[in-house]
C-alpha cells in the first residue's frame, strides 16, 4: 500500500475530522485515524463508536489498495512540523509498519490492522432532506450554545429537530434558556422529530462554514447522516422524549421593549462586569422610554448603572436576569435592532429580531428571569 500527498492537504483534512477524537477511549484502535486506499482515492476515518466521520481525498502515485489504522496524535503532530511539501507512504500490508519520507527525512512508526476498526453504521429506512449547507451550519450556530450539559437529563444535551412538509424546527433549552430556530424554505415529505447529540453537531457546524453546498442529511430512529462534498458524517441519535417546549413558551405578553442590539450588548458586558460573579444577577428597570441597566456585587462593593433609550409598550417593570445567558442571547441575534417581550418579573421573557430580512427564518429566544435583590 504506497501513495503520496500533500502535507497541507492531508493535515488540513486530518484536523478537520479529529474533532471526533476522545482523549481516552475503551477501545485502543478508536485512538487512530483508519487510512482506506482504493486506487487513487484515500478515505481518512475517525470515531468514538457514537459518531463516525470521513473524508475522502485523491492521491499520486497509488499502489496496492489496502487498509490501516494509523496513531492519530502522532501523525498530526509530525504533519505540523512539515511546509507544504510532498509526503510518501509505504505501508506493509502484514506487519502494518509505516514509512514515511518527506523532503529529506525518513520516518517509520508502527500502525494496526485497519480491519480492527469498528464499522460505521448505516442509516436503513430512513428519511432524506436536502439542505444547504449555509442554512444547517446557521441553524446549529443559532442552537448549540443553549443546550445543557447535565448527563441527568440526557435529552436536553441535544439539539430537538422537528420536520414536516412545512418547515423544519430546531430547538435547544438546558431549562434557564431555550432557543427555537424554524426554517420555511426546508421541508420534508415525511414528519418526524429527533434529537442530535451537540458533539457532532459541533464539529460539522465548523465543517460546513467553509462550504456553500448541498447537504444530504438522512435519518432513522437511531441514527443521523450528513453527506457533503468529500465528508461523511453519522451519529447516534439520543433517546428519549424532548420536554414539551411549546408549553413553556409564554403568550399574552403585555410589555414589549425595542431597543438598538450593539447599544444594549455593550451596556450589558460593561453592567454584568460589576455583578457578583456567581450569580451573574443584572437588574432591567424599564420605564417609559427609559431602560435602566444595574448590577452589583455587595461583598466586594462594585455596583454600576447605566440609562439607556428605548421604546416601551406597557407598564413599568422590573427584571432581573443572569447577564451570560442575555448576553449569549443578543450576540446570536443578526438584526439591528431586538425586542423584548415580557409579562411579569416572575415569567420568561422572548427576545426577538425586529425587521428579520429573511423571511424564511423564524427565530425565539426565551430567558428565564432571576429573583431581584430587593
Amino acid at each position: 500500500m504506497k501513495f503520496i500527498v500533500s502535507t497541507s492537504v492531508l493535515l488540513k483534512n486530518l484536523q478537520s475530522i479529529s474533532g471526533v477524537l476522545n482523549s481516552s477511549n475503551t477501545l485502543p484502535i478508536l485512538d487512530n485515524f483508519l487510512f482506506e486506499l482504493t486506487d487513487e482515492k484515500l478515505r481518512i476515518t475517525a470515531s468514538d463508536l457514537e459518531t463516525t466521520i470521513t473524508v475522502s481525498m485523491q492521491v499520486n502515485k497509488a499502489d496496492e489498495n489496502g487498509n490501516i489504522a494509523i496513531p492519530a496524535k502522532f501523525l498530526v503532530d509530525i504533519l505540523k512540523t512539515f511546509p507544504d511539501i510532498p509526503m510518501s507512504f509505504n505501508i506493509n500490508n502484514e506487519t502494518f509498519h509505516v514509512e514515511i519520507s518527506a523532503g529529506e527525512g525518513k520516518y517509520k512508526l508502527s500502525g494496526y490492522n485497519g480491519d480492527e476498526f469498528p464499522k460505521a453504521p448505516v442509516v436503513e429506512d430512513g428519511t432524506s432532506i436536502t439542505l444547504n449547507s449555509g442554512t444547517l451550519a446557521k441553524a446549529f450556530n443559532k442552537t448549540l450554545f443553549a443546550t445543557g450539559s447535565d448527563d441527568m437529563r440526557i435529552v436536553m444535551t441535544g439539539v430537538f429537530c422537528q420536520v414536516s412538509d412545512q418547515d423544519i424546527t430546531f430547538v435547544a433549552t438546558d431549562a434557564h434558556k431555550l432557543v427555537r430556530y424554524r426554517r420555511t424554505d426546508a421541508k420534508s415529505n415525511e414528519t418526524g422529530s429527533f434529537i442530535i447529540p451537540k458533539k457532532p453537531l459541533n464539529l460539522i457546524k465548523n465543517i460546513l462554514a467553509s462550504y456553500d453546498v448541498p447537504v444530504k442529511f438522512e435519518y432513522n430512529n437511531t441514527n443521523a447522516l450528513f453527506e457533503f462534498e468529500n465528508f461523511n458524517l453519522i451519529c447516534r441519535l439520543i433517546d428519549g422524549k424532548y420536554p414539551n417546549y411549546e408549553a413553556v413558551i409564554p403568550v399574552n405578553n403585555t410589555k414589549k421593549l425595542t431597543i438598538d442590539r450593539q447599544q444594549i450588548l455593550t451596556s450589558i458586558r460593561r453592567v454584568s462586569i460589576f455583578s457578583n460573579q456567581l450569580t451573574r444577577q443584572i437588574r432591567f428597570s424599564i420605564s417609559g422610554k427609559e431602560l435602566i441597566l444595574a448590577s452589583e456585587d455587595t461583598e466586594l462593593a462594585n455596583e454600576a448603572k447605566e440609562r439607556l433609550t428605548c421604546s416601551f409598550d406597557g407598564e413599568d417593570i422590573d427584571i432581573g436576569f443572569n447577564s451570560k445567558f442575555i448576553l449569549e442571547m443578543i450576540t446570536n441575534i443578526d438584526s439591528d435592532e431586538i425586542c423584548i417581550e415580557m409579562s411579569a418579573p416572575n415569567r420568561a421573557a422572548l427576545i426577538f429580531p425586529v425587521n428579520n430580512e429573511n423571511k424564511e427564518e423564524d427565530i425565539l429566544m426565551l430567558v428565564m428571569p432571576v429573583m431581584l435583590n430587593q
